[in-house]
């Protein structure tokens, strides 16, 4: 069981990373995010869609571009970060 939890995260990290890059970058292609990131260029493409899907960015002639949700989505990762982190050490008091 947590195993998976520990895949999800990582994976959540890779999407984090690569819409980090996104936003860095303001358009940019898969290649360069594969460089950029380290992560293979069939997994960027993955995170790609993911993040595609929950419109936190968009594909555009020159590459990925962030989407106003995306932006926001990183600027409140923190506090979701530490809400989880504080659900997570409830789990283990209890």
């Amino acid at each position: 069981m947590l195993a998976k939890l520990e895949e999800d995260i990582k994976r959540v990290a890779r999407h984090t990373i690569i819409l980090n890059f996104v936003i860095l970058y303001h358009s940019i292609g898969i290649i360069k995010l594969s460089e950029l990131s380290g992560f293979p260029q069939h997994q960027v493409r993955y995170s790609l869609r993911v993040l595609e899907h929950h419109n936190l960015l968009k594909p555009s002639p020159q590459g990925a571009v962030a989407t106003a949700r995306g932006k926001k989505f990183m600027q409140n990762l923190d506090k979701k970060i530490e809400k989880l982190r504080e659900e997570l050490l409830n789990l283990t008091n209890s």
